[in-house]
């Protein structure tokens, strides 16, 4: 079936086709390709007069008319106001991810600590998502990485447990923690809880903004006990007081000037554009991400960044101050946008002088330097891609690499893992699990999980049959090149797999680790093709390897997380008088709930602390009365 040619003409007719039923209204137009495909979301004022300005070709970049050729549909949707149009677009661009729009590619929530509030000792943990479990919750933090470094800075300053519940529990002496000085133990009654209470009140204080009334409170605290010649006590309150300076202390951006503030800066040179945000909630530093948001050499950096704040803050709290590094030429449109997310004014402002503008040439010393790292890894990662493409003889540069791996003990809580590498190095936000959950899949069978994880992830891509098109699969998700940590049986799996499969364009790849599991010595397996290896010292053989390396980390990621989680929840817990102890001990001795529902009596009471009524009582849980 021949692909018809595309012309910008025709493109230009189908504008003028839709044209005639367009409003005057604010409102959100969406381009779609032949496929269905969405090519290009915006927003407008004016519907109208916007969908119009496309019918002129010859004021519109070359890229433009190049999206414009491919126009089959245009898609209407009217709003009450431009503010409510722009969040729709940003809304329908982080769903879709047009062809044509400027795209952030990590749309991660940001995390936040939160402080449980369903528990008497309440904990301190890490939380994303929607905010479902009763606490307070502190942030956002625009890092993983400073929650986790505020969470322990925390716990040595006021003693706060992270435990989960199950394991609070189940104390019955104090864990490292204790000993390290980072908790008070309260799990078992190391400290009273009136006493945990005051630290955790305090813990709440600091984190709402009041750290130098903490601080000097801990200091008179730390002078009276002092004069008391309670000296061990004393010593316990001084290096609290030390683990408050250095979290005061933080990266060196902290600014009582700003309070909730969050710092956007741009960096840019030719196509490639950086941008970094830092946060501040009561003038401490929250931390700071980077984006490289793509498809911006057409755009200015007024509409780079305006473009960023519409997609950024869908999932995420504004603050009521927003810090820019260009003058917004829709400023006022997006603080009123921003209002109807918030409970508050948010004022966005480019800072010209003073303690902001300090703050300002930071993040934008920051965003140079993170844009300069990127596109020396960029250049090297050319590099790197270019000899991929002459390995495995592919005819571009390869844009998505995915890389399977398997995990299991005994074939227990198996679980099949995908990592996805691209131009910009790994691309976590599009790494996959399977759970293995076909009955047919014989546990332990290597061939048989790596077979499911590929039927299903390549089930539903597009297959073309005597002319006729399925449904179409979105182009970027379809890999350039798959890597499968294996040898030639999981290569025979993939070749059986995808012919079953109807699929014949994707090139895929073997890689078994060389004798004795030497790393440098592995070998490659290609259909139709004798195995190669590749010289200790190449450079593409580095690289693979640390694909490989970074599924495998993935895979026994995926495999700890769906042990940890049947060790204390599964199928046992429904049975009367089989606490935390005995159940773990039923995992541990047949390695799954099915293992344990396939046992004997007689099997059930060898396991140590399993009577012969309990044993019974098992077994008939899940046999019933007949035994």
């Amino acid at each position: 079936m021949e692909t018809p040619q595309l012309s910008v003409a025709d493109g230009r007719n189908v504008i003028k086709r839709y044209l005639p039923n367009v409003p005057h209204t604010p409102g959100v137009y969406q381009y779609f390709d032949a496929q269905g495909n969405v090519l290009y979301v915006g927003k407008a004022k004016n519907l109208k007069n916007r969908v119009g300005s496309y019918v002129n070709i010859a004021g519109l970049t070359t890229r433009i008319q190049v999206m414009i050729a491919q126009i089959a549909t245009i898609e209407i949707i009217t709003t009450r106001s431009e503010a409510e149009a722009l969040l729709l677009e940003a809304n329908l661009v982080k769903k879709f991810s047009p062809r044509y729009n400027i795209l952030l590619k990590d749309d991660k929530s940001f995390p936040y600590i939160l402080f449980s509030g369903d528990h008497a000792y309440p904990r301190l943990s890490k939380h994303r998502g929607a905010k479902t479990r009763k606490g307070k919750y502190f942030g956002p933090f625009v890092s993983a990485g400073a929650v986790n470094e505020t969470i322990t800075l925390l716990q040595k300053a006021f003693l706060i447990r992270t435990c989960n519940d199950t394991f609070f529990k189940n104390r019955t002496r104090p864990c490292m923690l204790y000993q390290i000085k980072r908790c008070s133990a309260p799990c078992v009654n190391k400290i009273s809880a009136e006493d945990y209470k005051q630290l955790s009140d305090q813990a709440e204080a600091f984190l709402s903004g009041k750290s130098r009334q903490i601080q000097e409170t801990l200091v008179l605290e730390m002078q009276e006990l002092s004069l008391k010649m309670h000296y061990e006590k004393a010593r316990i309150v001084r290096d609290r007081i030390k683990a408050l300076t250095h979290v005061q202390q933080g990266n060196g951006m902290s600014s009582a000037a700003v309070g909730d503030a969050d710092v956007i800066a741009l960096a840019r040179d030719g196509a490639q554009a950086c941008i970094q945000l830092f946060s501040f909630r009561g003038g401490r530093n929250y931390g700071n991400k980077t984006w490289f948001p793509t498809q911006t050499s057409q755009h200015t950096d007024s509409e780079i960044i305006q473009v960023f704040i519409g997609q950024v803050y869908q999932t995420q709290p504004a603050p009521p101050l927003i810090l820019t590094s260009v003058m917004l030429e829709e400023a006022t449109l997006l603080e009123e946008a921003l209002k109807l997310n918030s409970d508050f004014k948010v004022e966005i402002v480019h800072p010209l002088r003073g303690e902001k503008r300090e703050l300002m040439e930071q993040a934008m010393r920051n965003a140079r330097e993170g844009l300069v790292r990127h596109m020396s890894m960029n250049a090297t990662q050319r590099v790197v891609l270019e000899g991929i493409k002459e390995l495995f003889g592919l005819e571009d540069i390869p844009s998505r690499i995915e890389v399977y791996d398997n995990s299991h003990i005994s074939g227990t809580n198996a679980v099949g893992a995908m990592i996805v590498a691209g131009t910009d190095g790994f691309i976590k936000n599009e790494y996959r699990k399977f759970n293995i959950k076909n009955a047919a899949t014989i546990p332990g069978d290597d061939y048989g999980m790596m077979r499911e994880v590929f039927t299903r992830r390549f089930g539903k891509l597009a297959q073309k049959n005597d002319g006729e098109e399925a449904e179409e699969a979105d182009e970027s998700k379809i890999p350039d090149l798959v890597m499968i940590d294996g040898g030639a049986g999981q290569l025979s799996v993939a070749t059986q797999v995808f012919e079953e499969l109807g699929i014949t364009n994707i090139c895929y790849v073997a890689i078994a680790k060389g004798p004795d599991r030497n790393a440098g010595r592995e070998q490659f397996f290609m259909p139709g093709k004798a195995p190669f290896q590749l010289p200790e010292n190449d450079r593409v053989l580095h690289a693979l390897q640390r694909m490989r390396d970074e599924a495998h980390r993935f895979a026994i990621g995926a495999h700890r997380d769906k042990r940890s989680k049947a060790l204390h929840t599964s199928e046992l817990d429904a049975i009367p008088s089989i606490g935390p102890g005995r159940k773990k001990a039923l995992l541990q001795h047949f390695g799954s709930a099915r293992g344990v529902s396939a046992a004997s009596m007689e099997d059930l009471g060898k396991v140590e602390g399993i009577s012969k009524t309990m044993a019974k009582l098992i077994w008939q849980y899940f046999h019933g009365e007949a035994g």
